[in-house]
């Protein structure tokens, strides 16, 4: 699997000859200027919660490549009333297309719609294929439930939140990574606003302090899984 960043929480993932886009939050952030979502790939579209900076492409990105929108009832509902292809989860609950995994899974954060309107429950995804998997934290906070995603599955890259303000921070996320016992993190959410700017050379010597990587890709750039 490769796995691309496309700023703020947004990824792509790659494997099995299809693209997975989580969280499509691109034309309005400034520092992914170079990225044109007319281009972007996109079998399926995950979205973790209805907040406008994990959704605001969705619909212009679904509508041009017919992507599958996977995400909570709610959510998937959502799009599939604007009658674009979806397909519901709820936490603990998974589905195989095209022999990838993906399961949806707990996460602590709230979750509406730019008009207000209820989201579901936020959540997050572990995506399995090619004999690997990646776990996509969405928004939230460390939480005692990552514990039990290494009960089942062997996470080879956690995409995890550094920002804090919104979500959590450097020295959660590391706690996190403990608890998903993952040592590889791609870190996401940070310094697109100022309140989740960090210091990116900081947070990874506080990594490496504790026998872990922190990735932190430019915008655009992608890592092997």
């Amino acid at each position: 699997m490769n796995v691309t960043y496309l700023g703020h929480g947004c990824v792509s993932v790659q494997a099995n000859n299809k693209t997975l886009l989580i969280d499509p939050f691109i034309s309005p952030n400034p520092l992914a200027s170079h990225i044109d979502i007319n281009v972007l790939a996109a079998d399926y579209i995950l979205i973790t919660h209805a907040h406008q900076d994990h959704i605001v492409d969705v619909d212009a990105i679904a509508k041009r490549t017919g992507a599958m929108i996977i995400s909570n009832y709610e959510i998937t509902m959502h799009y599939v009333g604007k009658e674009f292809n979806g397909h519901p989860l709820n936490h603990g609950g998974a589905c195989v297309f095209d022999d990838i995994h993906i399961k949806y899974v707990n996460a602590i954060h709230t979750s509406s719609f730019p008009d207000g309107s209820y989201g579901g429950q936020p959540g997050g995804f572990v995506i399995s294929a090619e004999g690997k998997s990646v776990y996509i934290a969405g928004d939230t906070a460390v939480t005692f439930d990552m514990k039990l995603i290494p009960m089942q599955t062997n996470i080879d890259l956690a995409v995890l939140p550094i920002g804090d303000n919104f979500t959590m921070g450097v020295d959660d996320a590391i706690i996190a990574s403990d608890f998903v016992e993952c040592d590889r993190v791609l870190g996401c959410h940070y310094d697109t606003f100022p309140p989740i700017a960090i210091d990116k050379r900081e947070a990874k010597q506080k990594f490496s302090g504790k026998n872990k990587e922190l990735i932190l890709l430019d915008i655009g750039k992608s890592v092997v899984v």
